[in-house]
């Protein structure tokens, strides 16, 4: 496991609760290691950050804060006291690692991390990732020397960088040389997530239902562990052909093999559909906080580089009457739209950022 050694310099990444937030952190954190730093991570061992950090070799310091937005008055009445109890692990944890400079990239166990940084007068950068900043980024914007986005116009002094994504993604082959090679029925990769999405589950095979079979698509649908069962059913009481998987092990081949990608619209998702540069039909997840994930499709639809419906408009009928509408040459054009918008350099930039704010520059 990696050491946290204070004679040298020493990057505190503070991200928990989503892949959306830990993926990017883990991502940094490869880059600034590449560069001779030593990584520490805060964060809650019991959530998601526990596993994916410890996994990279990277030593994972305890935090345990929660998010209390929409959870009634009594949470909200405990929270100077969660908060206070949090600050005090995280001045702990400040203290074992001495970090020359902190990195939040979202959830709330940023929040008490960045707070004794700041009180430590340790520099502070930040990095939200969705088109609508969540409240841990909004309440340490005010306190960060640098504040970084993946969307445009997301926070005030916020700059630009884009989203982290996978490393592979940056050598992939143009749309129009994918696009270009192939023929016969359209290629659509429907990705419902590790948890599955049930409006995906539930629509597609019926749309697929509703088009002749000799005009429908190849379809590739990953629904997560627990929906795959009930998946392979629905695809079979309407006699359609699909190949249904839990998980996809080559997300980027995945990608690249596929005409069109059926999706939500996590920053994450849009950042790597815009890298890979492939067509996408977002459906926002309707209950994400302040509709971010309609936020983040924006940024593409605007360009004509997607296509987004609202899940309570994402009918059978009307996903059906889509597809049927879709040419190659048409989601081709709209990948390599996709492309031109892709920020493919964005974990080298918030590392270059980490190492202006350690020097004291601004």
């Amino acid at each position: 496991m990696n050491s946290v050694r204070s004679e040298s310099r020493t990057l505190l990444v503070m991200a928990g609760g989503t892949g959306g937030h830990i993926m990017p952190g883990l991502a940094v954190a490869a880059q600034m290691r590449e560069r001779g730093w030593q990584v520490a991570w805060l964060g809650n061992p019991e959530k998601m950050e526990g596993r994916l950090v410890s996994a990279a070799g990277i030593t994972l310091l305890p935090l345990h804060f929660a998010g209390l937005r929409g959870k009634g008055l009594v949470a909200l009445l405990k929270l100077p006291f969660m908060l206070g109890k949090a600050c005090l692990q995280a001045r702990r944890a400040i203290r074992q690692c001495r970090p020359t400079v902190v990195l939040g990239m979202g959830g709330y166990v940023a929040v008490p991390g960045g707070l004794m940084a700041r009180m430590a007068n340790i520099p502070l950068v930040i990095h939200e990732q969705n088109a609508v900043a969540g409240t841990a980024n909004k309440w340490l914007a005010k306190m960060a020397a640098f504040v970084l986005t993946g969307f445009p116009d997301v926070l005030p002094k916020g700059q630009m960088v884009g989203n982290p994504v996978r490393t592979e993604l940056a050598g992939t082959p143009e749309p129009g040389v994918r696009y270009g090679a192939r023929d016969g029925a359209l290629r659509i990769l429907v990705v419902g997530g590790s948890l599955g999405a049930q409006a995906l589950n539930s629509v597609v095979p019926a749309a697929m239902a509703l088009i002749a079979a000799e005009q429908r698509p190849q379809i590739t649908h990953q629904a997560g562990e627990q929906h795959i069962a009930s998946l392979q059913n629905a695809y079979k009481q309407v006699s359609v052909s699909a190949q249904c998987v839990a998980f996809i092990d080559d997300m980027v081949s995945a990608m690249m093999s596929a005409d069109v990608i059926i999706c939500r619209a996590g920053a994450m998702t849009v950042a790597e559909v815009a890298a890979v540069g492939v067509a996408a039909l977002f459906v926002p997840l309707p209950h994400a906080i302040d509709d971010h994930q309609t936020a983040n499709a924006a940024w593409l639809t605007s360009r004509n580089a997607a296509w987004a419906q609202p899940q309570s408009q994402f009918t059978a009928a009307w996903l059906a009457e889509w597809i049927q509408s879709r040419t190659r040459d048409q989601l081709m054009q709209t990948a390599v739209a996709a492309r031109a918008c892709a920020r493919t350099q964005a974990t080298q930039a918030i590392a270059d950022i980490c190492e202006r704010a350690s020097a004291g520059k601004t």
